[in-house]
């Protein structure tokens, strides 16, 4: 021990005058309990060990032999299928609000250029451009209007009720522009002509031009969302659809099959997908871990004797026997790129399946499977 905790501990010890004064309280406190282990352990290496017998040691050698096998589980296997989302979802009034600010914020912008500033005088763009401007009020590159020079110039704010940041809006002024249109709605006899000359000559000339047809975007909502058709993947474009199946026992439950052999969980998976809902899916397992897991013990406190078959694609299967407490459920990952379930030759039993979401799937399984299984599936 060197110089510095010798004299800590002398200064700290109960006979000097100068403890209480020189050191502060946690010092002291950690001190003491340094001392007094120090103490402990030594008085422990001083006393000697008692002497034992030869029949003594033979006893506390002794191996402990259990009264019983420990209790087994049914070590399942289940598959998560889903379909991923094929569309944004839709934006909420924050991020509408938030838009149609960064919107306005570039009709600001554009304020100080002059129109000549885009295109050059006599250049085939330009007469499109005059009509654009003529319209909209600011050269802008979003839909919208505003006159920064008008009477109403400081009045920019998003009224109640205003459908200037919709979707619907947005996408029907995309398309008049598009078509040529004006991005209001303008009279028939304007409709189809275009602004064609010099700004300060030609501003009101117009010209007849060929009539565009753009194609409308599809909705949102399929023919799958209105029927109500829970066995299409062409429904709820903007959510992840997750595949459940009714069992023989009447219960709806993620594909299960109990793991077979020396097979791991992914190759489980695999087998189970095929055994349960046919060839004619394009399927991939992410990985080998688990995403969650669910237990089971069964109501009555005998074991269940399980007389287990060999399955006809696991080569490390055989007949067997075995005394079950329970069940020990284990998720797998899996996605879905191609196809549709087909249970016509499913090798459990089962009766139908259905593409569901997560709030859909809570109506559907039982209490403590929902419980197990509700953390690791997605909101969308």
């Amino acid at each position: 021990m060197n110089a510095a905790p010798q004299s800590a501990r002398r200064i700290a010890s109960a006979n000097n005058a100068f403890f209480v004064d020189t050191v502060c309280f946690s010092c002291r406190n950690r001190l003491s309990q340094q001392s007094r282990r120090h103490a402990a352990t030594a008085a422990a290496v001083s006393d000697p060990p008692p002497a034992t017998s030869p029949q003594a040691s033979s006893r506390a050698a002794a191996p402990i032999i259990a009264k019983g096998p420990r209790k087994a589980y049914r070590l399942m296997a289940a598959p998560v299928l889903s379909r991923p989302p094929l569309l944004t979802r839709d934006l909420n009034s924050f991020e509408k609000a938030f838009y149609l600010y960064q919107k306005r914020l570039n009709e600001r912008l554009a304020m100080p250029f002059s129109r000549y500033f885009y295109y050059n005088k006599g250049t085939p763009a330009d007469p499109e451009w005059k009509r654009k401007l003529q319209a909209r009020k600011t050269p802008s590159r979003d839909i919208g209007i505003y006159d920064a020079y008008g009477n109403e110039g400081w009045n920019d704010e998003v009224l109640v009720g205003d459908r200037t940041g919709e979707r619907e809006s947005v996408v029907e002024a995309l398309i008049r522009d598009a078509e040529g249109k004006s991005i209001v709605e303008e009279s028939e006899k304007d409709q189809g002509a275009v602004t064609a000359g010099d700004a300060q000559l030609g501003e009101g000339q117009r010209r007849e031009t060929t009539k565009i047809e753009v194609e409308r975007p599809s909705s949102r909502e399929t023919e799958a969302d209105r029927s109500g058709d829970v066995k299409s993947l062409n429904r709820k474009l903007d959510r992840t659809l997750y595949l459940l199946v009714k069992n023989h026992e009447g219960r709806w439950r993620f594909p299960e099959d109990r793991v077979y052999g020396r097979e791991n969980l992914h190759q489980a998976a695999e087998r189970i997908l095929i055994q349960s809902c046919g060839i004619n899916m394009n399927t991939w397992l992410v990985g080998n871990h688990p995403i969650g897991h669910h237990a089971h013990h069964y109501p009555s406190q005998k074991p269940i004797v399980s007389k287990i078959s060999a399955n006809a694609l696991v080569g490390t299967s055989k007949e067997s026997e075995k005394e079950e407490f329970g069940e020990k459920l284990f998720f797998m990952k899996a996605r879905i790129m191609a196809g549709q379930p087909d249970l016509g030759s499913n090798a459990y039993g089962l009766q139908e399946w259905a593409w569901l979401a997560k709030e859909e799937v809570d109506g559907r399984v039982g209490r403590s499977y929902w419980a197990s299984v509700k953390n690791m599936l997605v909101e969308r």
